[in-house]
């Protein structure tokens, strides 16, 4: 009888067990996608404000050290191509490094890939993005999202004069189906003014042969990244590249699966600089970041994240930009891993 006592007891104690597991399983189960809503982002954005405090406004370009640092958007294109916005979303600020992922784009439409990578790598990098790398040793770019490697990408679109820098900014509204967006020129005047660590690269491909033209198309690198938009931009363009470059109303002009997957894998493992490694480790979606606070994310097949806080990191990426990032994949449990 006690031996009975003793399994009934014991047998009461697992079910209890396994009870209180499943409820512990069932309580950390993602929220379902469908139900982001500008009041979720909204909740997400106030928790994740006043990381500000802990970084910095870029400032080794003069005018983006105006930026005031206390602003901040949040913007989400679902699969519906529906947009969902909170904080500063009519707040503009330049695009920077993310417009190195619509250069590719431009660049492997003209001369396919294998023309491009031929001339840079596919690899991952443990350094700044605006690091030599091993331009003096091999002579090529580690891949299309360091400077280095975007100034050749830029070089690497046909027609003289601006008319690459065009391309890239008419592909931008496209793909945010806004054709207000410009560039900032006095931005761009202050990067063509203090970019002399770009000119160096520039040069150092120009003498391996990397490089033929002149100094025109250093400036349309430059132009590139003081293209001025929104985050509900920046989500606009990641849910482009995460439906095989299908547009969020459905336009279906560039559909191109082979395009948004090697776009998308640059952003994997190279779009938030030497933080990319740990990036994929916590959130785990393609993503590119600018020294602007942007940051755009694509989760696959899904959906399209714009974020924008323009103080930054030691990386230089948005510090309450990746916070946000952050709790919305595991809040839906994003991550492609």
């Amino acid at each position: 009888m006690k031996n009975n006592s003793f399994l009934f007891s014991a047998k009461g104690i697992c079910t209890a067990a396994f009870l209180s597991l499943n409820t512990i399983v069932y309580a950390q189960k993602p929220a379902d996608i469908s139900t982001i809503s500008e009041k979720t982002l909204n909740t997400i954005l106030e928790k994740n404000r006043a990381y500000y405090t802990q970084g910095k406004v870029a400032d080794y370009i003069p005018e983006l050290g105006k930026m005031e640092a206390k602003a901040i958007a949040f913007s989400v294109v679902d699969k519906n191509g529906k947009v969902f916005n909170t904080g500063d979303v009519s707040k503009k600020f330049t695009m920077q490094s993310i417009s190195k992922i619509i250069s590719l784009m431009v660049a492997v439409n003209e001369k396919g890939e294998a023309h491009i990578f031929n001339k840079m790598g596919y690899f991952g990098s443990d350094k700044p993005f605006n690091h030599f790398s091993n331009l003096e040793t091999t002579g090529k770019p580690l891949n299309p999202m360091m400077n280095a490697g975007a100034i050749l990408t830029t070089s690497l679109i046909s027609g003289d004069g601006e008319k690459p820098f065009l391309k890239i900014l008419d592909m931008v509204r496209y793909i945010t189906k806004n054709q207000t967006i410009e560039y900032n020129k006095s931005v761009y005047e202050s990067e063509k003014a203090t970019g002399h660590r770009n000119r160096g690269m520039f040069y150092i491909m120009k003498n391996s042969g990397l490089i033929s033209g002149n100094e025109d198309q250093l400036d349309n690198y430059f132009k590139q990244c003081s293209i001025e938009l929104t985050a509900e931009d920046l989500a606009k363009i990641g849910y482009f590249f995460a439906n095989q470059c299908v547009r969020f109303d459905g336009d279906a002009t560039y559909k191109n699966a082979d395009i948004a997957k090697l776009v998308e894998s640059q952003m994997l493992t190279a779009g938030m600089y030497e933080f990319s490694g740990e990036y994929s480790r916590t959130v785990g979606l393609p993503s590119k970041s600018g020294v602007g606070g942007g940051i755009t994310v694509s989760v696959p097949g899904k959906i399209g994240i714009g974020v924008f806080s323009p103080s930054l990191d030691q990386h230089g990426n948005s510090l309450a930009g990746y916070h946000m990032i952050l709790d919305l994949a595991k809040q839906y449990g994003l991550s492609i891993f």
